[in-house]
């Protein structure tokens, strides 16, 4: 089995096992009511112009998050997709999730041109997270490509967390993605027409680790419901993203990313 299949089916047990406790505890629907709450917010962040590009710009990202309120504060990371949470007891969170994916074309950088389109779209599916200690969250997504691509991709994170004062935190860990090969042909893939209108070389990827990286933060606790942090990210392509003809011969394996962002909470009941 591929890594992306393993984690596929380790994370489809773990929101079975979840949901199912909800659903034996409280009904099918019952999870429904009591204390939820709505984040959104938005990233200001300078990063590559395309995935796997060496030229930098600047750019803006939604941040949305919904869920029922735990008994304990949770830890949130710019990292986690919009998501929605069916089980939330304070150590433990699964649901769904999905990302809103731009589209890519000779109009985000030269380095494109002569390469197929990819289409704006997004991916969907679901998250499952947990608290190994008290000061560390492990969360992991796997999503499928809708529109845009028509494969999976699977991300992995651990992140530490500290906090210096009652309203400033600090944040990082390791992250490592997975993709299939659906994926990589979308973002990545060179065929015999687009070799000949680019230059680039043909390839043809197979499914595999796409990333490994590090990130960090510092978020501050403006008001009570009012949160805004800097940040920062490194990764590098791995597998089939780096033997790319389009990464070896016109980007940079080495992927870095800097920015900002605020969120505001609301609470609310059902």
């Amino acid at each position: 089995m591929s890594p992306v299949g393993k984690i596929s089916a380790t994370l489809a047990t773990l929101m079975l096992a979840t949901s199912g406790a909800a659903e034996a505890g409280d009904g099918a629907f019952g999870w429904l009511s009591g204390d939820w709450y709505l984040t959104v917010g938005a990233t200001g962040l300078i990063a590559p112009n395309f995935e796997g590009g060496k030229q930098y710009m600047l750019s803006a990202q939604p941040i949305i998050s919904l869920g029922k309120a735990g008994p304990q504060a949770r830890f949130t990371s710019r990292n986690d997709n919009i998501s929605l949470a069916l089980v939330d007891d304070g150590s433990v969170r699964a649901g769904l999730t999905g990302k809103f994916l731009f589209s890519r074309d000779d109009s985000n950088a030269d380095e494109l041109k002569g390469l197929d389109p990819v289409r704006w779209g997004g991916e969907v599916g679901g998250f499952f997270e947990f608290y190994p200690t008290d000061w560390m969250r492990a969360r992991a997504e796997l999503r499928h490509g809708v529109r845009a691509h028509n494969g999976f991709v699977a991300d992995i994170a651990a992140d530490a967390f500290y906090d210096v004062t009652p309203t400033v935190r600090i944040s990082g860990g390791p992250r490592v993605s997975f993709a299939s090969a659906n994926y990589f042909d979308a973002y990545y893939g060179v065929n015999a027409q687009e070799a000949v209108a680019s230059g680039l070389s043909q390839y043809n990827p197979g499914g595999g680790l796409k990333s490994v990286g590090l990130g960090g933060a510092v978020t501050w606790k403006v008001t009570d419901p009012m949160t805004a942090s800097l940040f920062g990210e490194y990764s590098r392509l791995e597998g089939p993203a780096a033997d790319s003809s389009l990464v070896r011969e016109r980007g940079d394996r080495n992927q870095f990313m800097v920015g900002v962002s605020t969120t505001y909470r609301f609470d609310f009941k059902m």
